[in-house]
């Protein structure tokens, strides 16, 4: 038996070792001095404990918490703890011994332990005010900014306004007249009847046998019978009954607090009362405007182009009078960092890259100057201008596209009319995107190194290529290889019909039709390229016909070829080869263009040596493949690129196929 003894007026020496904090008086020790430290309250914590918060399973106290690791984070103050732990096995639920007793304490309103920890005031509101809230520590009750409210010291080690402390542990409530409400953790996850908004963590009322549950501030909330806002010409009132309806404005169910609008017959969520009307989003170029509802015949296609369901259009959403496409309200308001609201129409017009000099008689522009290119473009056809590549995305030319006609340059229509400044859903920064060119990068989405056009964050200075500006623009894509429309969703997990790896949680353009994937790599593959190994351009192609095993090599590495993957083929010739030996390291390089970030006093020129391999002047190595040759001819300077570029701009990765 381990004898301990008490300590009255010692603190700080050593940690506890149930909770792992510092002990502070009342402690015990171990009598035999091993260094075994208890505060008084973790010695006398029960081993088994009917929490009033979780009333349907007592929580057990462990040595460590089940997970494999043994460590967990707390569901009351969501801290990472790797000792002691009261756990509930059926709901997943881990606490600090300190965050179970104290809520405990919360629950049979014995506040003690906060009688002599100072209070603080809000901060006073200011210009910035919600954004300096936003950053700092949330309440562990509510989950909102602690400084919103009057609240106790961080130091006494719990985040909790006051009135959260205060909290009544029952509650008889309008939205719920069937049962009382109780004060408990959230431990199914269940969002709020009344704002429709589920929180991860905190205090909630709930009505288990009804799976009725309200956040805390939304229960305490007086109900407005009449609500007047700006967005909306009338009033709406106030509807008590528990009915269930779907929402006029969002387009979701909704089941207990409803408001409706008499003259226009519509019943909706409280909380879609303050829907703006005008929105600026990532996922399109001009505002998106919401509607109650729409005739059907407005849409070609009546597909949400985030999450690609049908929107239904008895009910509201948000569309694009231009463009006529239309976004479930859940889809473009989900994320607060991916729209703004906009007063009107109007607003903040995206700079056009061109200025168009003529037009033919169908309004299309048939001589443009671009603000990237010094010469005028004209509208193709070009003779001789289709086994060019496009100067903006790097892909083979096809129509329609530009050209210049005093030098080679040729740009395909859809890269030339892309603005000057772009918001793409795909990137994390609020800040727009420039677009630039002429600059060696790293795309952040395919991962591949170009000197064409991208668009450069102006924040983070992250660079995204045009091929993968315009795949990921939200809607239906075309692929040569396939008959069907293709959705690219963010989340998708799954094979790549074209190189058999899989998506890896990158997400993947997908038929609704069929079980056909691409991954964005594979998607936006040249279908034409050019090797050494024939004199013909190859073709990309989607399968093998002939069923002889022999015939399944690469006629550029030699190497087995599978025959279910994309290669590259010449019919004429009957040459086949792995895509990666015949793209290489580095496909989307301007060969001719000028690199100058390196020690060399000249301009140093991209080039492709595929016949005669001098030797690099750096590693002694014959460069083959691409390389940095100096642009003066008495120069004789030349070094494969990898061995002067900085390491972000060398190729790491291997092709799929």
């Amino acid at each position: 038996m381990v004898v301990l003894l008490l300590i009255d007026n010692q603190s700080g020496v050593t940690d506890c070792s149930r909770c792992g904090e510092k002990v502070s008086a009342p402690s015990f020790y171990c009598a035999e001095y091993c260094g075994f430290y208890l505060h008084k309250v973790c010695a006398e914590a029960p081993v088994e404990l009917n929490h009033p918060f979780h009333p349907n399973h007592p929580l057990l106290l462990m040595q460590k918490s089940p997970h494999l690791s043994g460590a967990y984070f707390c569901t009351f103050c969501h801290e990472f703890g790797d000792k002691f732990v009261y756990h509930c096995s059926i709901c997943e639920l881990d606490f600090h011994i300190k965050c179970a007793l104290f809520t405990l304490n919360i629950a049979e309103n014995n506040l003690k332990e906060l009688e002599h920890v100072a209070l603080h005031d809000p901060l006073i509101s200011s210009e910035n005010g919600d954004k300096k809230l936003k950053d700092v520590s949330k309440c562990f009750g509510c989950w909102e900014p602690l400084a919103m409210y009057t609240h106790f010291s961080p130091d006494c080690g719990f985040n909790l306004h006051e009135k959260c402390a205060k909290l009544p542990f029952k509650l008889n409530h309008v939205y719920h007249r069937k049962h009382p409400l109780v004060l408990q953790f959230n431990s199914k996850r269940l969002s709020c009847k009344i704002c429709q908004e589920t929180r991860r963590r905190g205090f909630v009322y709930g009505c288990s046998p009804c799976k009725f549950v309200a956040h805390t501030e939304c229960a305490s909330q007086s109900s407005l019978q009449v609500i007047k806002n700006t967005n909306h010409e009338h009033p709406f009132t106030l509807f008590l009954r528990q009915v269930p309806f779907t929402c006029d404005a969002c387009g979701t169910e909704g089941n207990h607090v409803s408001y409706t609008c008499g003259t226009c017959n519509i019943i909706i969520h409280k909380n879609c009362i303050s829907l703006p009307r005008i929105i600026k989003s990532k996922w399109h170029d001009h505002p998106l405007v919401h509607t109650y509802f729409h005739h059907i015949e407005d849409f070609r296609v009546l597909d949400c182009l985030i999450c690609h369901d049908e929107v239904n259009t008895e009910h509201g959403s948000y569309y694009c009078s231009k463009c006529d496409v239309i976004f479930h309200v859940k889809c473009a308001m989900k994320d607060t960092d991916s729209y703004e609201i906009v007063e009107n129409e109007d607003e903040m017009p995206n700079e056009s890259s061109i200025s168009v000099i003529e037009r033919n008689d169908a309004g299309e522009a048939t001589k443009i100057k671009h603000f990237k290119h010094m010469h005028n473009l004209m509208l193709g056809p070009f003779v001789g201008g289709y086994e060019n590549s496009c100067n903006g995305c790097m892909l083979p030319i096809s129509d329609p596209f530009y050209y210049c006609s005093e030098c080679v340059f040729f740009l395909h229509k859809a890269c030339a009319e892309l603005t000057k400044m772009k918001n793409v859903w795909h990137h994390h920064c609020q800040e727009p995107l420039a677009l630039i060119s002429d600059k060696a990068f790293e795309c952040q989405e395919c991962w591949h190194i170009s000197n064409a056009f991208a668009y450069e964050c102006c924040g983070c200075e992250e660079n995204k290529c045009l091929r993968c500006v315009i795949a990921l623009t939200p809607g239906a894509r075309t692929c040569l290889k396939h008959v069907h429309p293709l959705f690219f969703y963010r989340d998708y997990e799954g094979q790549c019909n074209a190189c058999g790896d899989t998506t890896r949680g990158y997400g993947a353009f997908c038929c609704k039709d069929c079980n056909f994937v691409l991954d964005l790599g594979c998607f936006s593959l040249p279908i034409t390229a050019r090797h050494k190994c024939d004199k013909h351009l190859l073709s990309l192609t989607d399968n093998d016909d002939n069923s002889y095993s022999e015939s399944h090599h690469c006629d550029i590495c030699e190497e087995s070829r599978d025959a279910n993957r994309w290669f590259y083929h010449c019919a004429t010739c009957d040459t086949s080869a792995h895509v990666g030996c015949v793209l290489g390291s580095y496909p989307f390089l301007k060969l001719g263009s000028i690199y100058e970030e390196t020690n060399h006093p000249h301009p140093l020129t991209i080039v492709n040596k595929k016949y005669y391999y001098p030797n690099c002047d750096k590693c002694s190595k014959p460069c083959e493949g691409v390389a940095l040759e100096c642009s003066k001819l008495e120069c004789k300077y030349i070094v494969h690129w990898d061995c002067v570029t900085p390491y972000f701009l060398r190729h790491w990765w291997k092709w799929g196929m």
